[in-house]
């Protein structure tokens, strides 16, 4: 046991504030006793953070969860909204719109996902889209939000959400639970970084005012610099760009003019896409596109021409190239948010990979040793699953009709991963789609897009055709009308942030 406790960790040193910084501070201070291990966190208010991304996906939860954190408290403390999907305008063609429902589309007859019988029907002529046997799909445009109800057998039970908010503030409030549990945060520019001449470990970070801080282990939150992954461990950058050819961004809030809604919009432009996520005291807004088919000046022209409301900031703008390092975790560093790769936030899921890079740091943490087994570990999941969210992000792209822009010629036409093109072929040919490991968007997600966007399989389930008809309209009436009533008894979400969770004033 004492050669054991002689072995720990005892010193963590984070590089980099922003959302991944105090996520990761908040979350490893939950965790970790401070008698156990000091950690401290360096950044710089000199040096602005990226926060793109305010929209979040269902798993953030559990990590408020984790950390302790009160949900209502988080929301009036980031002025946040619940979200209930993303909506898609003019992605398969120009005027299509679909949700991406949080959620379940109808329920399934036996052994069958639902969406077999829904393709036979809609064969003949029923349904028109899949939108309407989801609650979420309904409720989020009707202005409708609840959380889970305590009612057997009805929709209303399965209600799943995420959240719209603030990242400046969370980040500011997820600082204040962190410097409560002991996080010591230091202000300050890392000047150098110095390696162990031994292995090439890092040793230490020197700031500009002289301060040096070693540590056991250091992550690496320093954004699209990798400061210590990259700049300093050299692992190297596997580019995504011929898959994902958007690589810059413009973002700016406006004042919002209509209440918010709880969902987040994103609509396909000329070379690109612009998002806009409705919080409690603004809008945020912004074009995510691509320099190859649409100039910095146009792009900004674009963004600020489509705002509902007064201007309330200068654009920020943003250039990245997506992809991921070679290496997550290296020698005695780990890369979590940015530093580690980036996915353009079109399914919001950059706060997830910080949140899911944190879980696996936990459930692998080293000791002084840093096993590299453990390590490897590390970096095979996290290989996995960005890759995985890759394909989903990539797939937007290709499920497209669109051939009004070269920027949409380019998509429709590309190669995919070959991962890709395989998931695509079986849903097309046999309208299967099956859920890979641990990969993070279900079946759900997948038909959402793939309907959404006008990719209709050639055939359904055979088994399908073992139910008698009749009692198949008979049986998707029914969920039609129970989604319908479910939808006209919840409140309004205006009315339901109002009672429960309304921002204090800034």
């Amino acid at each position: 046991m004492q050669k054991f406790l002689e072995n720990r960790i005892q010193d963590v040193v984070i590089v980099g504030g922003g959302t991944a910084g105090w996520m990761t501070a908040a979350a490893l201070s939950q965790v970790l006793p401070s008698d156990y291990c000091r950690i401290r966190l360096v950044e710089s208010e000199m040096i602005g953070t990226v926060g793109v991304g305010e929209a979040t996906i269902p798993q953030i939860a559990k990590f408020n969860e984790l950390i302790g954190i009160d949900e209502n408290e988080f929301m009036k403390q980031t002025q946040a909204t619940f979200k209930l999907g993303i909506e898609f305008n003019d992605w398969g063609k120009i005027g299509d719109s679909y949700i991406h429902p949080f959620g379940v589309f109808g329920a399934p007859i036996g052994q069958l996902p639902f969406h077999h019988y829904w393709l036979k029907m809609h064969q003949k002529g029923h349904y028109a889209k899949l939108d309407d046997f989801a609650l979420a799909c309904v409720a989020a445009p009707n202005g409708k939000f609840t959380r889970p109800l305590n009612i057997q057998k009805s929709p209303l039970a399965q209600i799943v959400y995420a959240f719209q908010f603030d990242a400046g503030l969370y980040a500011r409030f997820l600082r204040g639970e962190s410097e409560r549990r002991g996080v010591v945060r230091i202000e300050g520019k890392v000047l150098n970084v110095n390696k162990r001449q031994a292995d090439g470990f890092i040793e230490s970070v020197e700031l500009e005012d002289g301060q040096c801080l070693s540590a056991d282990l250091f992550i690496d939150c320093s954004g699209f610099r990798g400061l210590l992954i990259e700049q300093a461990l050299e692992v190297g950058y596997e580019d995504w760009s011929h898959w994902l050819p958007c690589d810059r961004a413009v973002a700016v809030p406006c004042a919002a003019t209509s209440a918010p809604q709880a969902f987040t919009r994103s609509t396909a432009r000329s070379a690109g896409w612009q998002w806009r996520i409705p919080l409690q005291h603004r809008v945020g807004n912004g074009l995510v596109y691509s320099s190859g088919f649409m100039s910095q000046e146009d792009a900004e022209k674009s963004l600020l021409a489509d705002l509902e409301g007064e201007l309330l900031g200068e654009p920020n703008k943003l250039r990245f190239t997506t992809g991921r390092r070679n290496k997550f975790w290296h020698k005695n560093v780990v890369a979590i948010g940015l530093s580690s790769g980036f996915i353009e936030p079109l399914e919001s899921t950059s706060i997830h990979l910080i949140q899911s890079s944190i879980s696996k740091l936990v459930g692998l943490f080293p000791d002084r040793n840093f096993n590299q087994t453990n390590i490897d570990k590390f970096n095979q999941q996290s290989v996995q699953e960005i890759e995985s969210i890759r394909d989903f992000i990539i797939a937007h792209y290709k499920a497209t009709q669109r051939d009004d822009s070269e920027f949409w010629n380019y998509c429709r036409n590309m190669s995919v991963p070959d991962s890709l093109q395989e998931k695509l072929d079986l849903f097309k040919h046999t309208g299967r789609l099956y859920r890979e490991g641990d990969e993070l968007f279900s079946e759900v997600s997948w038909l959402a897009v793939l309907f959404g966007q006008n990719v209709v399989p050639d055939g359904y389930h055979p088994l399908v055709d073992t139910l008698d008809e009749t009692a198949l309209l008979n049986y998707m009436n029914s969920i039609q009308d129970v989604i319908k009533r479910s939808v006209e008894s919840m409140p309004n979400h205006v009315d339901y942030i109002n009672q429960h969770c309304k921002a204090t004033s800034l």
